[in-house]
């Protein structure tokens, strides 16, 4: 990749990051139990990666302001809304996945 500037990189991860939001907004039908299994993330934890970048950089972010800027709206209204209850083989491979993911950090 060419080089970048400081500004000009933050400019660009910032945008791909709007972009990311805007992809999982059109894509409500994707629950957040399929990102957790399939990529160990899920809309939740970009709530939380926000709030401990507001924190690394002294700028004052709750967890709920940063949900409701992930969701596009309070969190409790996106889960009435959108979030389906997990299939016993959607908790099944979560599972599967977290303790495969314990025996590599045990390992």
């Amino acid at each position: 990749m060419q080089h970048l500037d400081d500004t000009t990189r933050t400019e660009l991860e910032a945008a791909a990051f709007r972009r990311l939001l805007r992809h999982l907004d059109e894509h409500k039908e994707v629950q957040n139990i399929d990102l957790m299994i399939l990529a160990d993330f899920c809309r939740n934890c970009l709530s939380k990666w926000l709030v401990a970048a507001a924190d690394e950089r002294g700028t004052e972010l709750d967890y709920d302001t940063a949900r409701e800027h992930v969701y596009g709206m309070p969190y409790a209204q996106w889960k009435a809304k959108y979030q389906q209850q997990a299939t016993p083989e959607q908790m099944a491979a979560f599972e599967a996945r977290q303790a495969a993911k314990q025996e590599r950090e045990d390992g």
